[in-house]
């Protein structure tokens, strides 16, 4: 299967590019996705090797910060399962999981980081998921040219 490409939307208060950074061997797993969309992307679509656009929302500026890479595909999320986590859901069963997440590993922080606002006036953007009218996920699919224009512009 060919290398695809994500963009995975993170607030810096829950976990931030440099709390990648400081991670144990700079890899960390996905959790606490709860829509459903975004879930069937994390369970079926996304594999081992694929690119990860690491994007800072409610901030300002929201901005894609730097590269990740997914080093282990779907599984179930197990914060689903523990009433003390602030992503427990009662409705989910071991047997019959519920939520997914993925690992991913830091590859390299941008230079500078790509604002929203450059992504909307940059030429080769227009398609991006993140920048359709109502598109809220928090993960998507990014083209190969975007990745590349992307990467480009973070220097």
């Amino acid at each position: 299967m060919a290398k695809r490409y994500w963009l995975f939307k993170s607030e810096p208060s829950e976990f931030s590019f440099e709390d990648l950074a400081r991670a144990r061997e700079q890899t960390t797993f996905w959790d606490g996705v709860r829509n459903y969309q975004a879930r069937n992307l994390l369970r079926d679509e996304i594999q081992v090797g694929d690119g990860v656009l690491y994007y800072h929302s409610s901030t300002e500026p929201t901005a894609v910060i730097g590269t990740a890479e997914v080093v282990r595909a779907g599984y179930p999320d197990h914060t689903q399962f523990d009433p003390k986590s602030s992503h427990f859901d009662p409705g989910a069963k071991p047997e019959e999981p519920r939520w997914y997440m993925v690992d991913i590993r830091l590859v390299r922080s941008f230079a500078q980081p790509v604002p929203l606002a450059t992504l909307k006036q940059t030429p080769g953007l227009a398609g991006m998921t993140l920048l359709q009218r109502g598109s809220r996920l928090s993960v998507q699919p990014v083209s190969a040219a975007e990745w590349e224009i992307v990467c480009r512009l973070g220097g």
